[in-house]
C-alpha cells in the first residue's frame, strides 16, 4: 500500500494541493509539452527530457555494456527530444560505483555507440533526429568515489558520515583535501572528456554540479583555503574556468550543467523510522552548519536561499552554458529532498514530509530561477512522484513559464516511452507508471557480488531483464547479512 499517493483523479490531487497551500498546478491537456524550443540556434522538437539515470552496468574498463546500449535505445525510441545521458566519470578513480561509465580515450568507440544507438532508435520510431539533443554528463564523484573518497572541502555535517578507509573505519575528519594543483590537473581531464564526447557524436556535455559530488561540493567550500574556495569567486572558479576552456576548444558543442540549487542537510531515521535532521557535531551551530550547504540561508541550513545559485546561473549563462537542469538534495544524506518518495530506500528513512511538499519545493525553486533569468533554458525536476499526473503538472509548468523544459528520471526507467502520451495524444499507461518503490535505488545500493555492483533498472516494469537481477541481488544481500 502507498503511504501517501491515494489520488484517483486530477481533481483529487488538486484538492490536496490546495488544502496544503502548495503551488503545483495541473493542466487539462498536454499540448504545451509538444511545443518546440530553440537552444543555441537549434530546434528541439518538444519540451520533454530524460534525466541522467545511471544503470551501473558499464564494463570494468568503463565502456558501455549491452544493458547500457539497450537503455539508450529505449530512451531514444521513447520520443523525448532531450536525452540527458547518464554520469560518466572523467577519471577512473572518480567513479561512484565500479560499474560507472568512464569517459577516456580507450572508451571513445563505446561512447560513439551510445550516441549512435540512441539516434538510430529515435529515427526508427519518429522518422527524424535532427530535432533531438543527446548529451553526456561528465562527473567526478568526490567524497562519494567508490575506490576512495576524495574531499574538496571540510564538511562538519558530511565528514562524520564519510568513511575514507573501509578497513579501519576512519572517517573524513582528518583526511587530506584535494590540492589546488590536483584540481588544475582535473580541469585538463574534464576538457579531454568533453572532446571525447563531442567527437563521439553527443550534442552537449553536462558538467555535473549536483548531489554533493565533487563540483557541487566546491560550490559550498567556504572554509577551503586556496584558489578554489572561500568567497563566491573562489568557489565558482573551477566551473567558470572549465566552461571557458571547453567553449574555446569545442566551439561547436553545447555546454549544459545539472546544478543543485539547494543541498540540504543529512537526515537520519528517528525513533519511529521517520527522517529527522542529523544532530550537529559538537561546537557547530546552525550558522556553522550552513557554511557547508550550497543554496541555504546563512543562519539556517534547512532554509533555502537562491542568491548564489541564481548568481552562478547568470555567470555561466554569460560564459556560454546553454541549458540548466536544476536539482537539489543528496541521495546519500537527504534523498527525500532529491526525489520525493513513498517507500524508503533500503538504507534510508521514511519521508519526514508529505511528498507533495517535496515536489512543490522542486517546482518553486526552479520557477524562481527561471523568473530571474527568463531567457535561460531551464529544465525542471521532481515530477516522478506525481505518477499518472506528472505530465499534467509538467504541462502546467510550461504553460506558466516556470521552466523551459521538464524531465523525468526514475519514471523513465519504468516507462521510457512516456513522451508518446504527449506526442500521440494517448493517455499515459498506468501499468507503466513509476510508483516510487525505490527498487532502482535498492539495486544501486546492492554490492554483494563479484563486481561489487548490481545493474540498476526497474524490476516491476522491466521484469524480463531486471526481475532476475533483483532476485539475485536480494539473495546476495540476504546471504551477506547472514554472514555478518
Amino acid at each position: 500500500m502507498s503511504h501517501f499517493f491515494k489520488y484517483r483523479t486530477r481533481d483529487a490531487i488538486r484538492a490536496d494541493v490546495a488544502a496544503r497551500g502548495l503551488s503545483i498546478r495541473f493542466a487539462d491537456d498536454l499540448g504545451a509539452l509538444a511545443r518546440p524550443l530553440r537552444v543555441e540556434g537549434r530546434t528541439v522538437g518538444n519540451r520533454l527530457a530524460i534525466h541522467p539515470m545511471e544503470g551501473c552496468d558499464a564494463t570494468s574498463e568503463g565502456g558501455p555494456s549491452d544493458l547500457t546500449l539497450r537503455r539508450f535505445a529505449r530512451f531514444g525510441a521513447g520520443g523525448a527530444k532531450v536525452v540527458w545521458g547518464e554520469a560518466a566519470a572523467v577519471v577512473p578513480e572518480g567513479r561512484a560505483n565500479p560499474a560507472q561509465l568512464v569517459c577516456r580515450p580507450e572508451n571513445a568507440s563505446g561512447f560513439a555507440q551510445i550516441a549512435d544507438v540512441c539516434r538510430r532508435a529515435h529515427r526508427a520510431a519518429w522518422g527524424r533526429d535532427d530535432d533531438l539533443l543527446v548529451g553526456l554528463q561528465l562527473t567526478h564523484s568526490g567524497r562519494y568515489s567508490c575506490a576512495r573518497p576524495v574531499l574538496a572541502a571540510r564538511d562538519p555535517l558530511l565528514d562524520p558520515r564519510t568513511v575514507v578507509d573501509k578497513t579501519t573505519g576512519a572517517r573524513a575528519d582528518a583526511a587530506p583535501l584535494l590540492a589546488d594543483d590536483d584540481l588544475e590537473r582535473l580541469l585538463d581531464r574534464y576538457v579531454e572528456a568533453a572532446g571525447i564526447a563531442f567527437q563521439a557524436g553527443f550534442d552537449f556535455v553536462d558538467l555535473k554540479q549536483c548531489h554533493r559530488y565533487l563540483l557541487n561540493e566546491l560550490l559550498a567550500a567556504r572554509a577551503r583555503p586556496g584558489r578554489f574556495g572561500g568567497d563566491f569567486e573562489g568557489r565558482t572558479r573551477f566551473i567558470r574556468t572549465l566552461v571557458a576552456r571547453i567553449r574555446d576548444e569545442q566551439p561547436g558543442g553545447l555546454i549544459a550543467t545539472r546544478l543543485n540549487v539547494y543541498d540540504g542537510v543529512p537526515f537520519v531515521p528517528g525513533p519511529d523510522g521517520v527522517g529527522v535532521p542529523a544532530a550537529y557535531p559538537a561546537g557547530i551551530d546552525a550558522a556553522g552548519a550552513a557554511r557547508s550547504v550550497w543554496g541555504a540561508r546563512d543562519d539556517d541550513p534547512l532554509a533555502t536561499d537562491l542568491a548564489e545559485p541564481v548568481a552562478l546561473v547568470r555567470a555561466l549563462s554569460a560564459l556560454g552554458v546553454s541549458m540548466f537542469n536544476l536539482s537539489m538534495g543528496n541521495p546519500y544524506a537527504c534523498p527525500h529532498v532529491l526525489r520525493p518518495f513513498d517507500y524508503a530506500p533500503v538504507d534510508g528513512y521514511r519521508p519526514p514530509e508529505h511528498p507533495l511538499v517535496g515536489v512543490d519545493r522542486h517546482l518553486r525553486l526552479t520557477a524562481a530561477v527561471q523568473a530571474a533569468l527568463p531567457g535561460a533554458v531551464v529544465i525542471g525536476s521532481g515530477y516522478s512522484w506525481l505518477q499518472a499526473f506528472a505530465l499534467d503538472a509538467a504541462a502546467a509548468t510550461i504553460e506558466d513559464r516556470r521552466a523551459t523544459c521538464v524531465g523525468l528520471g526514475r519514471a523513465a526507467l519504468a516507462d521510457p516511452a512516456f513522451a508518446r502520451a504527449v506526442l500521440l495524444g494517448t493517455p499515459p499507461d498506468p501499468k507503466r507508471t513509476c510508483r516510487t518503490f525505490s527498487y532502482c535505488t535498492a539495486l544501486m545500493r546492492a554490492k554483494h557480488n563479484d563486481r561489487g555492483q548490481f545493474p540498476a533498472g526497474c524490476p516491476p516494469f522491466d521484469k524480463e531483464v531486471y526481475g532476475p537481477i533483483w532476485n539475485d541481488a536480494r539473495a546476495a544481500e540476504k546471504a551477506a547479512a547472514e554472514r555478518a
